[in-house]
């Protein structure tokens, strides 16, 4: 596949803006720095972040095994997916496909960027349908877009089907693996070089525990990457993110003891979910939270509200009728879910 074939005309031929630190990347303590229109009194933050985080992606290749090269960072995974949909997809005459129950921000960037979506439901044990998925798309199906493990469902999807996809759909598969940190199966970086219509998604939000500062990560071969970076903002990622995911990826040890800690605290509260009387089914989950079913989740989701926790009421979106979603919490938080959960009538 000739990934220069699927890239838009006018991102081929687009001159990308370069900033001041484009221009001159040598930063060094001794230099005057007049360059940039900076404010000169140093306060910490008045001059201009790195626009390549060439540091804080040093890390991430050790800490990943892969190349600076093959990594572009985003103002979270959104600016990532959005930056991805504005690269391959002509506005009114593309489309991407989507799998739902699936992440609903997929289909507002779609929308943004006057992008036509087509929806494939996920069967019955969400996972997708190959036949249908191939079947649904055509010459304009620009993206495809697998969220494993998925959200809101917690379950990983089949790496054969994945497979079958990436050898069989002609466009671009971006696997969202946002919570691929408590998964047991592999993430799809180690098979980066064997696709080039493959981009894998992660983010510092969920295992890292760093959602407020707003840092995603796209991997994916050095053509997409550097397309990427051409129609980026020039400081996307400020000098404070950089800092505090740096900082962050150093202590690493403390994210793995994290992890865990959450996933034993997943299997214990799935455990007790499974013995609350109106709970019909608890799926299973390779993630940071647990879909359940209930009686009614209109009503059990205000009980919970009017006794002080809030969780996510899901029974709108597709195939999950009267489902709940719970984020795994601390120890004394899941205590006081389950506590609840058996107490209200």
């Amino acid at each position: 596949m000739d990934i220069n074939n699927l890239i838009r005309d006018n991102i081929k031929s687009l001159k990308p803006y370069a900033s001041a630190r484009d221009e001159f990347k040598e930063f060094s303590s001794d230099l005057i720095f007049l360059d940039a229109n900076e404010n000169p009194f140093d306060n910490g933050v008045n001059r201009y972040p790195d626009p390549l985080q060439m540091t804080l992606k040093s890390k991430l290749s050790e800490i990943k095994n892969i190349s600076i090269d093959n990594i572009l960072l985003g103002n979270g995974s959104d600016e990532i997916l959005d930056l991805i949909i504005r690269v391959f997809c002509e506005p009114n005459a593309d489309n991407i496909i989507t799998l739902p129950p699936t992440y609903g921000m997929y289909e507002v960037l779609a929308n943004t960027n006057a992008v036509e979506i087509k929806s494939v439901m996920l069967n019955d044990n969400f996972q997708p349908d190959i036949k249908a998925i191939l079947d649904k798309a055509d010459t304009n199906s620009k993206i495809l877009f697998l969220c494993s493990p998925n959200n809101p469902t917690a379950n990983s999807l089949k790496a054969d089907i994945i497979e079958e996809l990436l050898k069989s759909f002609q466009g671009i598969v971006v696997i969202d693996e946002a919570y691929i940190d408590f998964s047991n199966e592999a993430s799809w970086l180690g098979r980066l070089n064997e696709f080039p219509n493959l981009i894998v998604t992660q983010t510092l939000s969920k295992a890292y525990g760093m959602a407020g500062i707003r840092l995603g990560v796209c991997y994916a071969s050095k053509k997409i990457i550097s397309t990427l970076n051409r129609i980026k903002p020039p400081y996307n990622i400020n000098a404070l993110t950089q800092q505090k995911a740096l900082d962050r990826l150093l202590d690493i040890g403390i994210v793995k003891t994290e992890t865990a800690t959450i996933l034993n605290e997943r299997d214990k509260l799935i455990q007790e979910l499974s013995e609350v009387n109106f709970v019909d089914k608890v799926y299973p989950s390779d993630a940071n939270f647990i879909l359940i079913k209930v009686d009614d989740a209109d009503k059990r989701y205000n009980q919970l509200l009017e006794n002080g926790i809030v969780v996510r009421n899901r029974t709108h979106q597709p195939n999950c009728k009267n489902c709940l979603r719970f984020t795994v919490g601390t120890a004394i938080e899941n205590n006081t879910l389950i506590k609840t959960l058996k107490n209200i009538q």
